[in-house]
């Protein structure tokens, strides 16, 4: 456990292991034509450097049970942060297609481990500040998204891409080495519970996961594939990083008012319909005049993308009483979820590919708005996963 001299150690190391698990991801947008001019990947290849490692973010939370069993939660979330260093090395030193892609793995390994872990570890040390280390975390991670998002074109203009695209082996080094005092020793594995084997049986449990996988599917969309939606049109990779950059302004601002907010609202649906309304006025400006409502459709979808993320995990960890239930449960959803998620930028890169043209995929986000919609309504918070209660 940790001890009172050092509690501040926790929100400090979730909020730097939060900061890292974006800019591997975020900063190829920006850079997305250069990186393609340099390395010669398609439209469709380009969009795995996203699919990818979002993908394998669900496929690893599939496997958090044996894995928890296994390594301590202090081992696996340190190991996480050694597999985003190297992949930031390698893409530094060995830049080339298929390195890309072999780091686009390692790193999303990474983040999976990170990720499937980080949720019980809160749980189990934050307790009854859980909600909120919850939203530090979620507002960590679109913060990460930010400053990459935002250095990523100036780095690659000052120095070169490569740089910019392997300069955040720093931030992962510190996060690294603060992590390691974080929570002091763990000297026994936890012992983890078999309730995940009844998630599958679940139809509520299926539904958490459709509503995290299709909201975080808006958030890998346009982290993928706005930047280089505008540089299509003529804009510089610096203010198409700009307008990435603005959207993940909101997305923290969402984020800090979900963090604040959250122990006030037992029932999360009006908040998840009202970030979901966010999300499609977005998406319509994207799609009806994308020149003339750009900064405006950012900043709204930022802000709908923003509350839903945290939300989201937050609304399925509510499920669990016990921190294992609420570990069991995230890493289901967000297991599946990431894999539904990964498909978003892999349709709108075939699109582009075959259409030259990106303006079908926000139209499709839309649709998918409706669903979230539909999905939002029949989460009454008094309604339980039967057997978890």
């Amino acid at each position: 456990m940790i001890g009172p001299s050092h509690r501040w150690m926790l929100p400090a190391a979730i909020l730097f292991v939060g900061i890292n698990l974006r800019p591997s991801i975020a900063v190829i947008g920006p850079l997305l034509d250069t990186i393609q001019h340099s390395t010669g990947l398609s439209d469709s290849g380009s969009s795995l450097l996203t699919t990818l490692p979002v993908g394998l973010m669900g496929a690893v939370l599939f496997a958090i049970r044996p894995l928890r069993a296994a390594v301590r939660d202090k081992t696996a979330i340190a190991t996480g942060l050694i597999l985003l260093l190297f992949s930031h090395v390698v893409r530094f030193v060995l830049p080339s297609a298929s390195i890309l892609l072999m780091t686009a793995v390692c790193g999303g390994i990474g983040i999976a481990l990170v990720q499937a872990v980080m949720p019980a570890v809160i749980r189990r040390h934050a307790k009854s500040d859980a909600a909120g280390m919850m939203g530090l975390y979620s507002t960590a991670i679109m913060a990460g998204a930010l400053i990459s998002a935002m250095a990523g074109p100036w780095l690659a203009v000052t120095l070169n891409w490569r740089a910019a695209l392997g300069i955040w082996v720093v931030p992962a080094a510190i996060a690294l080495l603060i992590w390691r005092h974080a929570l002091g020793p763990e000297t026994v594995v936890h012992r983890v519970c078999d309730k995940p084997l009844h998630l599958y049986r679940e139809p509520r449990a299926w539904l958490l996961l459709a509503f995290f996988g299709l909201s975080t599917g808006a958030y890998t969309l346009v982290l993928a594939w706005l930047p280089p939606f505008y540089t299509q049109m003529g804009w510089s990779a610096q203010r198409a990083g700009g307008l990435l950059a603005a959207v993940t302004v909101a997305e923290v601002i969402a984020g800090l008012a979900v963090s604040s907010a959250i122990n006030r609202l037992p029932d999360r649906r009006p908040a998840l319909l009202m970030a979901i309304g966010a999300l499609f006025l977005g998406m319509l400006g994207l799609a009806i005049s994308p020149q003339t409502f750009a900064w405006q459709a950012a900043v709204s979808g930022g802000l709908g993308i923003g509350a839903l993320f945290p939300l989201s995990i937050i609304v399925a960890m509510d499920h669990g009483d016990e921190p294992d239930e609420a570990a069991a449960i995230a890493a289901f959803v967000q297991g599946g979820g990431y894999v539904l998620a990964a498909v978003m930028p892999l349709v709108a890169g075939l699109l582009r590919q075959i259409l030259a043209d990106l303006s079908l995929a926000w139209w499709l986000m839309m649709l998918l708005c409706a669903v979230l919609g539909l999905i939002a309504i029949r989460l009454d918070p008094r309604r339980r996963i039967p057997n978890l209660t």
